[in-house]
């Protein structure tokens, strides 16, 4: 029985494939993939198709396959795979040397049942929070598609791989949002792991201070199963009720030019977890208005991309993407001094935050806007405009080190938006229940 591509949950899927039918779904998928009125050509790099095919025809011979075989994972363009250049959505890294191994994040994957089934579009380097490659085309958003909005990134093509049934999870990275902020205007679910529970390696880095890796998927309970992969880490999500939720709202900062579509559902779905027994408080966030001042020179992003860009930025600068490369030499003018202050103040910050341990969670927009069309960013002003906006209410949970989960809080057929649960640094699995508390009380 051919599942995938329904709309079907990771659970959902396992159950069905009791019974067989892991190939045939695989196919269905690839079709979906090659389909030449569909998003695959702009959301995929490459696909699997041989292999994809080959393992889940194993598995469906197999007579005690994993739990989880036969479930399809698309991967950002920037992990290792085995044989393959790691391009990370840039033409000149094509050229490069094939990846000698997997990552250590992909093989976990593979050794749970999950099947590869293709490379991911995504802004060159990860770069940016929305979506946008010029060299390859962007995917466009599947809310209002005659209109062509951005998807959101970095990892853009993970998640219109997820809405448009071709595959049944995405894998992405979150450096000051990346896995978030397309879940939240795709309509999904996204999570950003505490960085260091999943391993980096064989993950071309954007920020290695920042970089977090995790999924992006159908539910909160997906996420969670493909985390506990991920981090090799087999705590249960605990059974969290809503009422009683203690549930912070900031008192600064990320509601600063939120859109009115934006506000109206975050503002609904207040309401309805606060009818469902949740205690919303607002608390305070004040120390969060420092974040800009402390980033004044690019932050962790530019100072570590540049160093780890610099010899290929020479080589090849008229081969990147404009603005990425434009946002990456910035972290030239940052001195040894500036990254020790850097360190310095961002242990500060999060010295500052630590009563929003009080809460179960703290509650916010995962972006302000909902999603523009490709065409309205072509200004470059624009671009760096909204950009800066998108990222900014996610990259607060990278810069405290801490987790966070983005979770669908729109009505049905109106455009996507995300509430962000932000936890504790290492609350991650106990943030999986909170949210999927959250999940069932918005639905």
């Amino acid at each position: 029985m051919a599942m995938s591509g329904t709309g079907a949950t990771i659970a959902e899927l396992a159950e069905a494939y009791r019974q067989g039918g892991r190939a045939d779904a695989v196919k269905a998928q690839l079709v979906r993939i090659a389909d030449p009125a569909g998003e695959g050509a702009r959301t995929f790099f490459s696909t699997f198709d041989e292999q994809a095919v080959a393992q889940a025809q194993a598995y469906d011979r197999a007579s005690a396959p994993a739990p989880l075989a036969g479930i399809t994972v698309s991967i950002k363009d920037l992990f290792d795979i085995a044989g393959q250049a790691t391009a990370a959505g840039s033409t000149f890294l094509r050229k490069a040397p094939p990846a000698k191994q997997d990552a250590p994040v992909v093989q976990r994957l593979r050794k749970a049942g999950l099947i590869p089934i293709g490379r991911t579009n995504m802004t060159e380097f990860a770069y940016s929070g929305l979506g946008i490659n010029p060299h390859f085309g962007t995917p466009a958003n599947p809310f209002d598609r005659a209109a062509k909005r951005i998807p959101g990134g970095s990892s853009s093509g993970a998640a219109v791989s997820v809405t448009d049934g071709m595959a049944d999870v995405g894998l992405g990275t979150d450096t000051g949002g990346s896995c978030r902020i397309p879940a939240a205007l795709c309509g999904l679910v996204g999570f950003k792991p505490t960085a260091h529970r999943v391993p980096r390696d064989g993950v071309l880095p954007l920020s290695t201070t920042l970089d977090s890796i995790g999924p992006i998927a159908r539910s909160v309970a997906c996420c969670a199963t493909v985390d506990s992969i991920l981090a090799d880490d087999p705590t249960p999500v605990p059974d969290v009720p809503v009422t009683g939720l203690r549930l912070g709202v900031p008192s600064a900062y990320v509601f600063d030019d939120v859109d009115e579509t934006t506000a109206k559902a975050f503002e609904a779905a207040l309401s309805r977890l606060s009818k469902a027994g949740a205690k919303i408080a607002t608390v305070d966030a004040s120390a969060l208005l420092d974040i800009p001042q402390i980033n004044h020179k690019g932050g962790f992003s530019a100072r570590e991309a540049y160093l780890y860009h610099r010899a290929w930025i020479a080589e090849h600068s008229a081969e990147y993407d404009p603005r990425v490369v434009s946002r990456i030499v910035k972290g030239e003018i940052q001195s040894d001094e500036d990254e020790r202050i850097l360190v310095r103040e961002r242990q500060r910050l999060i010295a500052a935050v630590s009563h929003f341990d009080a809460y179960d969670a703290l509650i916010l927009p995962t972006t302000p806007l909902v999603a523009p069309t490709i065409a309205e960013l072509a200004d470059d002003a624009a671009y760096t405009r909204v950009n800066l906006l998108m990222l900014r209410n996610c990259t607060v949970t990278n810069m405290l080190d801490r987790c966070a989960i983005s979770v669908p809080c729109h009505a049905p057929d109106t455009a996507p938006v995300g509430l962000m649960l932000m936890g504790a640094h290492n609350g991650d699995r106990r943030l999986f229940g909170v949210a999927q508390a959250v999940e069932s009380a918005l639905n």
